[in-house]
């Protein structure tokens, strides 16, 4: 067994949970959502029945049922003298579904891969022979690669050198690198809420503790609980996803970007700017948000929203001594990002303003479909104006994300619920919808919304249970 969770900390992993079908088996479905999206991992031991009773206000009865349910779907096992723990997920992808004609996967919201790129891999792979030449182990990056991101950020108004850039296998990557070797246990580490789901996780698993600073489609970041956490927690690092937020959409003002650095300068924090998603525009209004070139700024990107997310290239951005910290401690996790890869990368990177160009108006069809078919659809749902980014941060109005997300699985929907995307809990009235699919598609997984909406606010529940025995 490798870890436990307690009553009151799996109630709240819950969240929403309660749908229109029995009470244990809503449970039973909340519990196989954590697991599915990697909240819950295998080998942890859940609270005996009693105490999860107590905590979510049930009869022991009905959590046993629960419990029951997810034995029977190969869930969880029963241990003598160990209680009940969950199992491996019998799939190497524990949170989608299997591809077929029928299924429509909104969990990875990233769009098909650019056009031009099996032009490049083919120019790549021409000079096959350079490429085996090397070494090809570098935990920097090639010489070349690294020049030309730099060259990158000038033409953005940001002297850069190549001494300040660090090549990875993709952002997350460097998000874990930055954790490990930046940070030491019980450091507190600020995140917005909601937030990138995988940075938190690379956060808790180098025992950091985490404080959520609110931010939503509408109202943007709340600056005086910010202002308040930097004063009163004095963080160690702050992670910031400030341009086209994922899952929000929203962009940080001068005003709001300048709060949190003039914030985190007061503190001491190290501020890792996320920029992922930064280049993904639509129809921007206003600049860009803006952090000041400075030694406590680390900024992270990739080519994972902008390409395709199987090039697994990535890099930081950041004082040359924080590079080298960072490149001394990386042979723990990995020896280098592979030739190949940085090569095809090294072709992109000068064409970055084009290939966001042609992203911009895949994105925008996207966007307006779904933005108008959810509008159609669900005239009292709160859907948000955005633009640019990958998803649209929805209202549902209840806190029915959970039992939703579960419904629209058994009917070939794979969505992520709010309460994914959170810090510290919550978040059960919203859901991330993804534009990042073709607009036929999009229309199709609304349809499919509607009826899993009607199902949970209590009509004729579909029963994901065969489901997950057959493809989980």
């Amino acid at each position: 067994m490798d870890s436990r969770i307690s009553a009151r900390a799996l109630a709240a992993a819950l969240g929403g949970w309660r749908g229109s079908c029995p009470a244990y088996e809503s449970l039973a479905d909340g519990v196989r959502l954590l697991c599915l999206d990697n909240r819950l991992a295998p080998s942890t031991a859940l609270p005996a029945e009693r105490e999860l009773a107590a905590a979510l206000a049930l009869s022991r009865t009905t959590v046993a049922a629960a419990y029951r349910s997810l034995r029977d779907t190969g869930h969880i096992e029963s241990r003598r003298g160990s209680g009940s723990v969950t199992l491996p997920l019998r799939r190497n992808d524990p949170g989608r579904l299997d591809a077929d004609d029928a299924t429509i996967d909104l969990q990875q919201a990233s769009p098909a891969a650019w056009p031009g790129l099996p032009g490049v891999i083919a120019e790549a792979l021409g000079n096959a022979h350079a490429l085996v030449g090397r070494i090809g182990y570098d935990v920097v990056g090639d010489p070349t690669l690294r020049a030309r991101i730099a060259d990158h950020y000038r033409r953005r108004g940001l002297p850069t050198t190549a001494e300040q850039i660090l090549v990875t296998t993709g952002a997350q990557s460097a998000i874990h690198l930055i954790a490990s070797v930046l940070l030491n246990r019980a450091d507190r580490v600020m995140l917005e809420t909601p937030t990138y789901p995988h940075a938190a996780d690379a956060f808790r698993r180098v025992g950091a503790r985490l404080i959520g600073v609110p931010v939503d489609s509408e109202h943007g970041w709340d600056i005086e609980r910010a202002e308040q956490s930097f004063a009163r927690a004095l963080p160690s690092m702050a992670y910031l996803m400030p341009d086209f937020h994922n899952p929000t959409g929203r962009t940080m003002t001068e005003s709001e970007a300048t709060s949190f650095f003039s914030g985190a300068r007061s503190a001491g924090t190290l501020i890792v700017v996320d920029e992922t998603t930064a280049q993904l525009d639509i129809d921007r209004h206003g600049p860009p948000a803006s952090f000041p070139d400075d030694d406590r700024v680390i900024r992270v990107a990739s080519l994972g929203k902008t390409v395709w997310g199987g090039l697994r290239v990535g890099w930081v951005r950041a004082a040359p001594d924080i590079v080298r910290r960072l490149a001394s401690g990386r042979p723990v996790h990995d020896l280098g990002t592979p030739e190949l890869e940085q090569a095809i990368a090294t072709a992109l990177v000068p064409r970055l303003d084009e290939i966001a160009a042609q992203r911009g108006e895949v994105l925008r069809a996207g966007r307006d479909s779904v933005r108008e078919a959810l509008r159609r659809t669900f005239p009292e749902w709160e859907v948000p104006d955005v633009h640019g980014g990958v998803s649209l941060w929805v209202g549902i109005g209840e806190p029915l994300s959970t039992p939703l997300v579960m419904n629209a699985r058994a009917r070939g929907l794979a969505l992520s619920a709010g309460s994914r995307f959170a810090v510290e809990g919550g978040h059960d009235r919203k859901l991330r919808v993804p534009f990042t699919a073709p607009p036929a598609t999009l229309e199709r997984a609304v349809d499919i919304l509607r009826a899993a909406w009607d199902d949970v606010r209590g009509g004729t529940t579909v029963s994901a249970r065969e489901d997950f025995a057959t493809v989980v």
